[in-house]
């Protein structure tokens, strides 16, 4: 690493940066980087690539991504993890500030963020919001920028391998490469931007953290007595031993049955009933009042209307789901076994209608003798008048 120049010494350590921002890295490759970037750092500060007197537009393309040195260092300072936590803090506190002081002298730093940063932190919520989310809108359009800066670079790319593919290279003629110094500049300054976002974020948190911690350690040195690894560590045995004897227990106990009702099992979870007791599916309607407030009883004629003030718009339900369930289901029952008895009196009477009575026979020998002489007197004129006989039409010689 000492014998590495400033150009692959930034790029090894903005590596280990990215891949410690997206997910999880050791101990040792963090601290490494960090080692990278001081030898960075210290390497800027010997060639003197940045001068007080000048701005963004006398840095040269290729050390402009130099100022972000300070901002990678930070970050990974922020991911050590040590004991001595506020130590922590306050270094990486110190390298964000000098980062966005640089920035701010460069012109880097927008007129909102700038002023944001000058007044503190907001009074009202109200204006912490703003800010966050002119923030949030600013980071999100850096973002989308350098992803499309990323997607033209490789359209430019992909058009230029497959002109050089299809295009024969003479002998003794160079490969002509399009300057790119402005596109550049311009990733590397969009990525500034987006850096100074997270700065600021970071910084808070950071702030904050801090805050917390100093409470801590002062109520700490108060009391006089410090959460020591020991004290954790019997808490740790005492809980552990309280599951292992409740999961002994379990074996020898008796579960209770289970609970069939929402709005008792409602009851349960809000600490109103217990799931010892019996529940037989009586639908109580909720109580907006005070009563509900004392869980108490509607006594008096006062209490009873002072509960009835705060009651909801809508009508409220008379039966639970479970009630309406079994309400349904007697329904069918009932039809069930009315529509037996139908069937039942319909195949009785059908048997009796079967049964012939001893007045209906001689009705019926009537009938099927009338229905017997007019069969007969049809049959007859059917002889006397066959079938198209008196039409002339149809003789051959009429």
């Amino acid at each position: 690493m000492e014998d590495l120049p400033l150009p692959a010494l930034f790029e090894l350590a903005r590596k280990i940066h990215a891949d410690a921002t997206e997910s999880a890295v050791d101990q040792e490759v963090v601290k490494k980087g960090c080692q990278a970037l001081h030898r960075c750092e210290d390497m800027v500060n010997n060639l003197g690539l940045f001068s007080s007197n000048e701005t963004k537009e006398d840095i040269s393309t290729a050390n402009l991504k130099y100022i972000l040195v300070p901002f990678y260092l930070a970050e990974l300072m922020e991911k050590i993890a040590q004991e001595d936590r506020l130590q922590i803090l306050k270094a990486s506190q110190a390298k964000l500030k000098e980062f966005i002081s640089f920035c701010e002298a460069m012109e880097l730093v927008p007129k909102e963020e700038l002023e944001s940063y000058i007044e503190g932190a907001p009074k009202t919520v109200v204006d912490q919001r703003a800010r966050k989310i002119a923030r949030f809108k600013r980071q999100k359009a850096a973002e989308s920028k350098l992803l499309e800066i990323k997607e033209r670079k490789e359209r430019r790319g992909r058009s230029t391998k497959a002109a050089a593919l299809s295009t024969p290279v003479e002998a003794g003629e160079e490969e002509v490469l399009d300057d790119d110094g402005e596109e550049e500049r311009e990733a590397w300054t969009t990525t500034i931007s987006l850096a100074i976002c997270k700065a600021l974020d970071l910084l808070d948190m950071l702030k904050k953290e801090e805050e917390m911690l100093s409470a801590v350690k002062d109520r700490q040195s108060k009391d006089g007595a410090e959460f020591s690894r020991d004290v954790l560590d019997e808490r740790a045995k005492k809980a552990e031993a309280w599951h292992r004897d409740a999961a002994v227990r379990a074996r020898y106990t008796k579960p209770s049955p289970p609970i069939t009702c929402a709005t008792f099992a409602q009851d349960v979870l809000e600490g109103r009933a217990k799931a010892s007791q019996a529940h037989d599916h009586k639908h109580q309607p909720l109580i907006f009042g005070p009563a509900s407030l004392l869980n108490g009883s509607l006594t008096t004629e006062r209490e009873r209307m002072a509960a009835q003030v705060f009651q909801p718009s809508h009508r409220m339900p008379t039966m639970s789901i479970e009630e309406a369930g079994l309400k349904e289901m007697e329904i069918m029952n009932k039809w069930q076994e009315r529509n037996v008895k139908l069937m039942e009196e319909a195949n009785s009477s059908w048997h009796n209608d079967r049964k012939s009575k001893p007045g209906e026979d001689d009705d019926e020998d009537d009938d099927d003798d009338a229905a017997q002489e007019k069969a007969r007197a049809w049959d007859d004129w059917k002889d006397d008048n066959p079938r198209g006989a008196g039409n002339k039409k149809l003789t051959p010689c009429g």
